[in-house]
């Protein structure tokens, strides 16, 4: 990296390859597909993206492309940008300026449960109640969202969520910081895991009250320091094992 970045583009260049590599330590990439986004300019247009099918497990900091989302398809062609990543991520940024960090992931058993006809996270412990009433749905796959009329419905789809289950297909979550996006991924991929392993028992569900789950999942909201803290213990992890990434 250049000393014309700025230290804020620097640092979220540097944790946007960490959650990269993290997530590739965790087996929660897919080959050298999925992508993250990280606004650098206040008004998002301007955000960084993985260039197209590297593998999360060698992105550098220096590897994080800036682009910005009221470019041309031609413009971004000169780009090493999957078509997939720019129709979904350009959109987002554009439309959605809150929006500061998105993940896009298939992870196994989130992706399991996005492709049951009722593919909801009922709250039956602690972090699937952290999603309770907390995600929209899409249940219109339609193939590969590689153009941007495709990238603009599912951003639609958000609403006033911050993460989407993305039906037959994966999860998109959105955050204001890397960090919670990272322990929010981490957690609903958790989360899925506990349901799905309480479905395969074949035994009826035991599902929290909804007053319950609603109060737990305001609790979640209430602590976004622990999902921060999350991912800096894990990067600390990371920066003993290889801290390569934050070149």
């Amino acid at each position: 990296m250049t000393s014309t970045i700025s230290e804020h583009e620097r640092s979220l260049r540097v944790d946007l390859a960490a959650a990269f590599r993290l997530f590739a330590k965790l087996g929660m990439h897919e080959a050298v597909a999925n992508h993250f986004s990280a606004a650098v300019s206040a008004d998002g247009k301007q955000f960084l993206l993985n260039p197209k099918w590297k593998h999360f497990s060698t992105i550098k900091a220096s590897d994080l492309i800036l682009l910005d989302a009221d470019s041309s398809k031609d413009d971004i062609a000169t780009h090493q940008v999957d078509v997939t990543a720019w129709a979904i991520h350009g959109q987002l940024h554009k439309q959605l300026p809150h929006v500061k960090v998105a993940m896009h992931l298939h992870p196994v058993y989130t992706t399991a449960i996005s492709t049951l006809a009722d593919p909801r996270i009922l709250p039956i412990d602690q972090n699937t109640a952290r999603y309770f009433n907390r995600m929209a749905i899409d249940l219109a796959y339609s193939g590969m969202a590689d153009d941007a009329s495709e990238g603009e419905r599912l951003v639609g789809l958000l609403a006033d969520k911050s993460r989407l289950l993305m039906g037959n297909h994966g999860v998109l979550i959105t955050a204001d910081t890397i960090g919670e996006a990272f322990d929010d991924m981490y957690t609903l991929e958790r989360a899925c895991q506990v349901l799905a392993t309480a479905y395969a028992t074949g035994q009826p569900l035991r599902c929290l009250p909804d007053a319950v789950a609603e109060r737990t999942a305001q609790d979640w909201e209430k602590i976004k320091d622990f999902s921060v803290a999350h991912f800096e213990e894990m990067k600390r992890l990371l920066d003993k094992e290889d801290p390569s990434y934050a070149d």
